[in-house]
């Protein structure tokens, strides 16, 4: 668990990028944040606020879908990451879990979780131990061993998804919107996982996620992110205890709760006012 009154290693740095999509549309404008070592951090915001482009463009995921980063740096470990590809990253122990649960699904779990292993040199022996790992963790994953992925739960296909980058070795892993599509009791155990492998084999997450409420009970630390700029910062309890983040993403407020419409309305008036 991270301790807030130690300062934390760095891993990762975003210092001010902007994306540019079609060389026209711009949607990231001056996004920076950081991921400390050990840390679980959240991106949280809306749908369509900057999240998953954010994580592509860590991941160098931008290009085949016409997208570049066109100002500022991306820094691991203090090196620039820019112009490594993805497999490049994965070999420096970074790794992006994508929005929507991609299986290989005509292959089995066990043969999806194995595809994650493909970058290591350790020998067979370790990557056995590892994906024992993978299924303490992940119990109904082993149940499920032989299963081709196609066929399996949408919570079941979002444990391998996680499973296979685990066997990558990863030092810290971009999760994209973990819980998308997932019954309340399948996100609080997906998210009780994430805590574990953090937790116990000190894996950092940056995870983007449209479910504030939860995202913020789990991370440490959380950025939030509307129209491609962060719009707020902060410890997780704090933002979770701020009354904008109540209003504006729990559907709390002093006077109640308040239909998302009031509050969008709302806070597209301040904002013109402000």
């Amino acid at each position: 668990m991270l301790d807030a009154g130690h300062t934390q290693e760095t891993l990762l740095e975003v210092n001010n990028i902007e994306v540019i999509y079609n060389h026209v549309i711009l949607v990231l404008k001056g996004v920076s944040l950081t991921v400390p070592k050990g840390g679980i951090t959240a991106l949280l915001g809306g749908n369509g606020a900057g999240k998953t482009t954010t994580l592509k463009a860590i991941s160098n995921l931008l290009h085949s879908e016409r997208g570049e980063v066109t100002k500022g740096t991306i820094e691991y470990r203090g090196q620039r990451i820019q112009d490594l590809s993805p497999s490049d990253l994965v070999q420096r122990g970074v790794i992006q879990v994508m929005e929507g649960r991609h299986c290989f699904e005509h292959l089995t779990v066990e043969e999806n979780l194995m595809t994650g292993a493909y970058t290591r040199k350790d020998g067979s022996a370790a990557v056995s131990a590892d994906l024992e790992m993978v299924y303490s963790y992940f119990p109904r994953l082993k149940e499920r061993r032989k299963s081709q992925a196609g066929y399996t739960s949408g919570g079941e296909q979002q444990m391998c998804a996680i499973g296979r980058a685990l066997m990558s070795r990863p030092e810290t892993i971009l999760l994209d919107e973990p819980s998308m599509g997932l019954a309340p009791q399948l996100v609080e155990e997906i998210f009780t996982i994430v805590k574990n492998l953090n937790e116990k084999e000190g894996v950092s997450f940056l995870l983007a996620e449209q479910n504030t409420n939860v995202a913020l009970r789990y991370a440490h630390y959380g950025y939030i992110l509307e129209s491609g700029r962060v719009v707020m910062d902060g410890p997780a309890k704090e933002l979770s205890e701020n009354p904008d983040v109540k209003e504006f993403y729990l559907g709390m407020s002093e006077e109640g709760r308040k239909s998302y419409r009031d509050v969008r309305s709302y806070r597209r008036r301040k904002r013109w006012l402000s």
